[in-house]
């Protein structure tokens, strides 16, 4: 299978942080690409026409894209059984959707930053999206430790591939201020072999 990637992307991060806890990183055949909505660049438009990563081509059927999609995909080809059944899945998959979420707001952060000129840049918008990770943070520390302490699943995969996207841009000044229990379940979580090999480089 043939992965389309970035060492920058969480969301490419939470496949392969997928792919080594299940021992099966090597097979994935790796293409690293580039680009964003406004110059696709290397972007895999040819198979997927959102030309968004992470994008997985199989060797049956289109190629599947979103992280969820191919996590889902990968976790029942490899009975990896990080979406629980009865009533875990529900919140696996909320806390997952939790952490995707916030990301989709650093993103949406970085983008207004980096792409946007600076004359035209909407300091309101840029304000909202640190409010959304803000907010996903006090919950994480709140409502869903129980949860990130049990036993190892695609939620918490999720919220470390968020977590250590934090810490990648510095979008949010020191997250950890504030988020003690969270802050020491990533210490602990981020020492993974999984989260050591796929920490985000330039």
């Amino acid at each position: 299978m043939k992965l389309y990637d970035s060492k920058t992307s969480p969301y490419c991060r939470k496949v392969m942080i997928l792919a080594f806890e299940a021992g099966k990183a090597d097979q994935l055949d790796l293409d690293y690409v580039s680009g964003s909505a406004v110059a696709p660049n290397t972007m895999p438009i040819a198979v997927n026409p959102l030309g968004k990563i992470p994008c997985l081509v199989r060797p049956e059927g289109p190629a599947l894209y979103d992280s969820r999609v191919i996590c889902a995909y990968l976790d029942d080809l490899w009975g990896m059984g990080l979406y629980p059944t009865g009533g875990r899945r529900w919140d696996t998959l909320a806390l997952e959707a939790t952490a995707d979420g916030m990301l989709d707001a650093g993103l949406l952060w970085v983008y207004e930053s980096r792409l946007r000129d600076e004359n035209m840049r909407h300091q309101g918008w840029l304000d909202g999206q640190q409010a959304k990770i803000a907010r996903g943070l006090d919950a994480l520390e709140d409502r869903w430790m129980a949860h990130l302490h049990g036993p190892l699943d695609m939620g918490q995969i999720a919220v470390g591939a968020m977590l250590g996207y934090l810490d990648f841009r510095q979008q949010v000044g020191e997250w950890r201020d504030g988020h003690p229990s969270l802050a020491a379940w990533y210490s602990r979580f981020a020492e993974r072999p999984a989260m050591q090999k796929t920490v985000p480089v330039e």
